[in-house]
């Protein structure tokens, strides 16, 4: 195990009726608030008016900012920012998913930025400051409410790209399961998908010794796997809805993967795909991550066999690692196809005409990956075993 230091200073609130925490949070901060969400989903389920409603009895001068796309653009961040900058913006409140928090971390740091805010997602400029802000959770998916990572999607360009800083950790989360029962199923599924995914970016790792961040993995991989029937059998069961959004949050709050560095390549190529067809993420990650495994297995094939056996439940007896670990891999893809996930790029009616391209756009900054590093032909090799 590597030497670490942890720190996450996100006050997170979790549980029913926890809305009225803004009175007591917000004020510490000021008094101009810009409000940021998404295409209209928070106005349908009432969830807006009950924060409206809140803002108001603190005498909030609230501004907003709609419309955040399901991979946010550049163009949407610049709009928050140009709207912080007019307005003197004290404070600003994420009420949504991933992608929401996500542009509202740009804002943030776009705020206090003289340039473009693309050069922070580039790297071009470091983040020096950002304006401080907080979240409501309104899908379990990303744990964006709680880290200091965010995904920027430049459509004009044809870029997404991760980028992040110690500076743009929300200063506190609200998550209450009440507010995600409006999530339809399949945006549930890919919520599950989603944290899974990191689960697995996390778990695939070099290090040789990492016996209790391996149970921590692998328990919330057997809690998804199990809870997430249940809830689709049922999508305002508030117990279940309360499992799936404190896993989501556990799932990429930096505690699972203390001592080692995650792989992260899975991510990369589909932010690659996505950038180039706009396709939801988590999709992309459920067509991708089965064959990246395929891909990468001989890489370290007894950790494959030991996902299968502790998660998936193959029976190893009689098998070789190869055959117990390829078995996994499959289960992994039956359990996500049973949930309505897709299984193919062409299920989002991708073919092999832009595989270059998007291979290209993976390999912008370079070999990427840590337990295995790919180059181009393993990305255009994992891009045709997705089709």
């Amino acid at each position: 195990m590597e030497n670490y230091t942890y720190k996450n200073p996100t006050k997170v609130i979790f549980g029913k009726d926890q809305l009225e925490s803004l009175k007591s949070e917000i004020p510490t901060y000021g008094n101009k608030v810009l409000l940021v969400y998404g295409t209209g989903s928070i106005k349908k389920n009432g969830l807006y008016e009950k924060v409206i409603k809140t803002l108001n009895e603190i005498d909030a001068e609230v501004h907003e900012l709609s419309g955040v796309e399901p991979n946010p653009r550049i163009t949407t961040v610049k709009k928050g920012v140009d709207l912080c900058k007019q307005h003197q913006i004290d404070f600003i409140l994420a009420v949504g998913g991933g992608s929401v928090i996500d542009a509202t971390k740009a804002i943030a740091a776009g705020a206090k930025y003289d340039g473009d805010p693309w050069d922070l997602v580039i790297k071009k400029a470091p983040v020096e400051a950002a304006l401080p802000f907080g979240t409501v959770l309104t899908l379990a998916a990303t744990g964006s409410e709680a880290n200091s990572g965010s995904v920027i999607t430049n459509w004009e360009t044809k870029e997404k790209y991760g980028w992040g800083s110690p500076l743009v950790f929300p200063q506190f989360s609200i998550l209450d399961p009440e507010n995600t029962f409006s999530v339809p199923r399949d945006h549930t599924v890919y919520g599950m998908v989603d944290m899974m995914s990191h689960v697995f970016e996390t778990y695939f790792h070099p290090e040789t010794h990492a016996p209790l961040q391996d149970r921590f993995c692998e328990s919330l991989l057997l809690t998804v796997k199990e809870t997430a029937p249940q809830l689709l059998e049922d999508l305002e069961d508030y117990e279940h809805r309360a499992t799936i959004l404190y896993a989501g949050h556990i799932a990429l709050n930096g505690s699972l993967g203390v001592g080692y560095s995650g792989d992260w390549a899975t991510h990369n190529i589909e932010h690659a795909v996505s950038a180039v067809y706009d396709i939801p993420h988590a999709g992309g990650l459920a067509i991708l991550f089965p064959n990246w495994m395929k891909h990468v297995l001989h890489e370290n094939v007894s950790r494959f066999k030991q996902v299968a056996v502790r998660v998936f439940g193959v029976d190893p007896e009689g098998k070789t690692d190869e055959e117990a670990a390829l078995e996994g891999i499959d289960k992994l893809r039956e359990f996500w196809s049973s949930l309505g996930a897709p299984t193919t790029l062409s299920d989002y009616g991708i073919d092999d005409s832009q595989l270059e391209v998007m291979a290209d756009k993976a390999m912008s900054r370079g070999d990427f990956g840590r337990f295995k590093i790919l180059n181009r032909e393993d990305v255009l090799a994992i891009l045709r075993a997705s089709l």
